[in-house]
């Protein structure tokens, strides 16, 4: 199956329109987390999210804070103000939505998805092989993806010398994967890897291919929309520059 992989869209409409319709027709969609938080478009976000066909969606902990499980008192001042608006402007039936989702990590065939890490799926980030290395003891598929980190990436773990290497991937070249490894496809509504267009991936669950994809979107858009309803400015400024 053709399967559509996003994370991190963070209330960035614009952004997964453009993944949405670059991605064309898929099988499935798997979207790992954090659809709120820091962007201006909760509700259409949410809705968008609703209506895609064959999804499977689990909680990031952006989500899972303006639904009231995490205090927003651990977010960054920046990060608070925007949970707070969406707190405040997400209608009822989103609010339900959110709340109706999983926050742990969820197998899908010989995948395990998990926003966060296997070992801690909200809060832990996995920037670096030690990280990768920890967290391969915390899951019994070949694969696993991630998000969180906002940085498309992937981990290869040497079962021969048990150590583990940052795999060099590049956005539209596929990737055959061997067991095991740990992808990550990056940001849809906020990458942070300097490259300002909008990640995602596509995984053939029958060819075991890995596809990591980037796409343009009009983010001056965003940040008008981000200034209108007076988001932190930060906000906006760091999505023209990918941080």
């Amino acid at each position: 199956m053709r399967i559509l992989v996003i994370s991190d869209i963070h209330a960035n409409y614009t952004a997964l329109e453009a993944v949405l319709n670059d991605a064309g027709s898929v099988d499935e969609t798997w979207c790992l987390g954090d659809m709120v938080g820091y962007g201006p478009d909760p509700n259409a976000v949410m809705e968008q999210i609703r209506e895609i066909p064959n999804l499977t969606c689990i909680l990031g902990n952006h989500d899972v804070a303006v639904i009231g499980k995490i205090p927003l008192e651990v977010f960054n001042g920046d990060a608070r103000r925007a949970l707070e608006y969406h707190e405040r402007v997400l209608t009822a039936d989103n609010m339900d939505f959110l709340r109706s989702l999983p926050s742990n990590l969820k197998v899908r065939g010989e995948v395990s998805i998990v926003h966060g890490s296997p070992r801690d799926s909200v809060w832990e980030y996995i920037l670096n092989t030690l990280s990768a290395r920890l967290n391969f003891d915390h899951f019994t598929t070949p694969w696993c993806f991630v998000g969180h980190s906002h940085l498309q990436c992937m981990f290869q773990l040497d079962l021969k010398t048990d150590r583990v290497n940052l795999v060099p991937i590049k956005a539209g070249d596929p990737v055959m994967l061997s067991p095991r490894s740990i992808l990550n496809p990056g940001s849809v509504g906020q990458p942070r890897d300097r490259d300002p267009r909008a990640a995602y991936a596509i995984y053939d669950s029958e060819k075991n291919i890995w596809e990591p994809r980037r796409v343009e979107y009009d983010i001056p858009e965003v940040q008008q929309r981000i200034r209108e309803v007076r988001l932190p400015e930060k906000h906006a400024i760091r999505l023209a520059e990918g941080w």
